[in-house]
């Protein structure tokens, strides 16, 4: 594993996916987390992010980043395609395994409108894809080096 590569795709995925979070859900699409029930979300958009909470989402979405980065070079081997095909393979499999799951449970046991969670399906598919491809195209070995050269 080429832990230079990790970190630094995991780095680039959790810095795209903070501005994709501040794009689609606090800014493009904020209006869904208007649909009541609203009590649910520690974030309002009236107060702001305090400076401690955007610490926390930056540092935890660049671990997650380097987590996802690291997952990838574990099992790049077994995933289909190669380039930005393979990229899409791996979002699209972490998609399956990640957020559809959690969005079931969601909403099933949680007091979540069903509209945030279809929104949260779609954004969270869109969103692996773009961090699939991200993370295979900075991790992307060498053919030289892939052939002992």
């Amino acid at each position: 594993m080429n832990y230079k590569k990790i970190m630094l795709a995991g780095s680039a995925a959790g810095i795209v996916h903070i501005i994709f979070g501040t794009l689609t859900c606090g800014w493009l699409f904020k209006g869904i987390y208007l649909i009541e029930p609203t009590n649910v979300w520690k974030f309002t958009g009236q107060s702001g992010f305090s400076g401690s909470q955007i610490a926390i989402m930056t540092i935890g979405n660049i671990v997650i980043g380097v987590i996802l980065a690291g997952a990838y070079a574990w099992l790049k081997g077994g995933i289909p395609g190669a380039g930005i095909k393979k990229g899409l393979n791996y979002g699209l499999a972490l998609w399956l395994v990640g957020t559809l799951p959690g969005m079931f449970s969601t909403y099933m046991f949680m007091t979540v409108a069903t509209a945030v969670v279809i929104y949260w399906i779609v954004i969270g598919l869109v969103n692996y894809l773009i961090l699939g491809v991200i993370i295979a195209k900075i991790y992307k070995e060498n053919k030289d080096v892939q052939a002992g050269k």
